[in-house]
């Protein structure tokens, strides 16, 4: 075993997290190659993301081809950071993000010449709107890759290799993930942003994009509040998290669709509704735009434009008994 990478990556992970403190953190790896989601995706503590054992096993799945990502965890809210990717941005951009008072609590090299910055804005949980709102601002002000500016995006985490086949060095060897700055504490300007931030969302809902995913189709045309509120309320009509720990969110999803078309919604509010409510969405597809058309199809919706599939049958309504669970790929 390399004691001194495996030391060097240990304390770059409790660098990292303490720097951006918070409750649980969702880990997701990512084969380089397949682009689809390895074993090992859960929600973990500072602590136990720390624990040599699981550094271990972390450093296993990263040899294996494994990108390694985190977001701190906030259920259906965003937990007050803010990741902005600025692999095209200026070699002074984190100093002028400092000048303004938009301090990042971690910046992370990702491969030479990118990076990742966090930026805490909020000691309390920010609504997703709102989130994906500041996100935008930030990168537009420092010029940060605009689609990675959503309120759920992973960003990395260090002490790992960068995988992917264009980030390899002249010697084909994968670059490390460095930490180049660490420390905790909220942005000076962050209750001016979140000021700018809100008005931004009321005037325009936010998207709500993953690593590596596409952008839906258009701008949904309803408010992530009310879209969240519709969604909740088939949650708990059907008291889905109660009966099912782990739920399989596709197929609440197609539930959830099924019902809306079945009440006369207008299939286009329908996938605006999943694209801004559903759990974690866009979880692990590849292309959120084709999972939502076909996930339409399926509950019976009219054929939106560039659907992949045919209706099929409708969904049966929910099992009283069988359990779900979690979505291992794109459905």
């Amino acid at each position: 075993m390399d004691d001194r990478g495996f030391f060097l990556t240990l304390q770059a992970i409790r660098r990292q997290l303490a720097a951006m403190p918070n409750e649980l953190y969702l880990v997701r790896l990512i084969h380089h190659h397949t682009r689809r989601a390895m074993p090992g995706e859960r929600l973990w503590t500072a602590g136990e993301l720390g624990n040599p054992a699981i550094v271990r096993f972390l450093r296993a799945r990263n040899r294996e081809g494994g990108e390694i990502y985190v977001h701190p965890y906030a259920g259906d809210g965003n937990a007050g950071y803010i990741l902005i990717d600025l692999d095209q941005a200026a070699p002074t951009v984190i100093e002028t993000m400092r000048v303004h008072g938009h301090d990042p609590c971690v910046v992370v090299q990702t491969s030479p010449g990118h990076l990742q910055a966090w930026v805490h804005l909020s000691a309390s949980p920010l609504e997703p709107a709102v989130a994906t709102a500041a996100g935008r601002l930030l990168a537009r002000a420092y010029g940060g890759d605009p689609a990675s500016a959503d309120w759920r995006h992973l960003g990395r985490l260090a002490g790992f290799t960068n995988q992917k086949p264009a980030r390899r060095t002249w010697r084909r060897y994968a670059p490390w993930v460095k930490l180049v700055h660490a420390a905790a504490g909220l942005a000076p300007q962050a209750e001016a942003l979140l000021q700018s931030a809100h008005q931004s969302a009321s005037s325009q809902p936010a998207l709500a994009a993953g690593p590596g995913s596409s952008i839906p189709d258009a701008a949904p045309a309803i408010a992530a509040a009310e879209a969240v509120a519709i969604y909740q309320a088939c949650l708990q009509r059907w008291r889905v998290r109660e009966r099912f720990p782990q739920p399989d969110w596709s197929i609440v999803d197609l539930w959830v669709a099924r019902r809306l078309l079945s009440r006369g919604t207008p299939a286009a509010r329908v996938r605006d509704i999943l694209q801004l409510a559903s759990p974690h969405f866009p979880r692990r597809h590849g292309d959120p735009a084709d999972y939502l058309r076909r996930t339409l199809a399926r509950a019976g919706a009219p054929a939106l434009p560039h659907a992949v599939c045919a209706a099929h049958a409708p969904t049966p309504t929910p099992p009283a008994t069988k359990a779900c669970s979690n979505s291992t790929g794109d459905r």
